[in-house]
């Protein structure tokens, strides 16, 4: 058995990814996402975000990189 033990304040700064076929499904991911991070102290640093079309489908792939840093 692995023991993982989480230490907040060692946490400086993460990286999170979305993808989704909505821009407001995005939005609510990534709004989520922030409330919980802040919870742990980080706030967004950084937000870079695409739109693509699936080219055998013809849909919309919206995703996003999202950059958290401490406080």
């Amino acid at each position: 058995m692995i023991k993982v033990i989480f230490q907040p304040d060692q946490l400086k700064d993460k990286v999170e990814m979305f993808e989704t076929s909505s821009l407001r499904e995005l939005e609510d991911r990534i709004s989520k996402k922030i409330d919980d991070n802040q919870a742990i102290l980080l706030d967004v640093h950084r937000v870079s975000h695409q739109l693509t079309i699936d080219p055998t489908t013809g849909k919309k792939i919206y995703t996003a990189v999202v950059h958290f840093k401490k406080r």
